[in-house]
C-alpha cells in the first residue's frame, strides 16, 4: 500500500488554485491536503472552505508542520520561502519538504498531461 503523503498549500493565487483543484481529485488515494495558506479571497480559497479543509496564517502552517510532509510554496515570494525555510530551522524540522514551484510544474504535468499550469510568476527557484 502506498504511503500517503501529507500536504499544504501556500498560495491560492491562480497558480495555487488551479493546482488545489487538480490535487482535490487525488485526495485520498496517495495525498490528503491537511492545511492550506492564502489571505485574499480567490477561487482556491473558497474551494478549499467548501471542502473543509483547514485555512491557516503562515505561521499556524509551521506549527502544523511535524504533522505535514510537503509544503507547496505556491507564492512567487522569496520573503515566504524564506520564512518556511527559516520557521522549519527555528524548530529543527528535517521531516517537512518544502516543494518550490518547479516541483508543483513537475508534479501538474504528471497530473494533467497535455495541460498547461498558469506561468504568473517569474522562476524564482529554490
Amino acid at each position: 500500500m502506498m504511503q500517503t503523503q501529507r500536504v499544504a498549500i501556500v498560495g491560492l493565487g491562480r497558480v495555487g488554485s488551479v493546482f488545489l483543484d487538480a490535487l482535490l481529485k487525488q485526495q485520498g488515494k496517495a495525498l490528503d491536503i491537511v492545511a492550506v495558506a492564502e489571505s485574499s479571497p480567490t477561487p482556491g480559497l473558497a474551494m478549499a472552505q467548501s471542502r473543509g479543509i483547514p485555512v491557516l496564517a503562515l505561521p499556524e502552517i509551521l506549527q502544523r508542520c511535524a504533522e505535514i510532509d510537503i509544503v507547496f510554496d505556491l507564492t512567487g515570494v522569496a520573503t515566504v520561502r524564506r520564512e518556511l525555510r527559516d520557521g522549519l530551522a527555528a524548530t529543527n524540522n528535517r521531516h517537512t519538504v518544502i516543494a518550490p514551484e518547479s516541483v508543483a510544474h513537475l508534479l501538474w504535468s504528471l497530473l494533467a498531461p497535455g495541460v498547461d499550469l498558469p506561468q504568473v510568476h517569474a522562476q524564482s527557484g529554490y
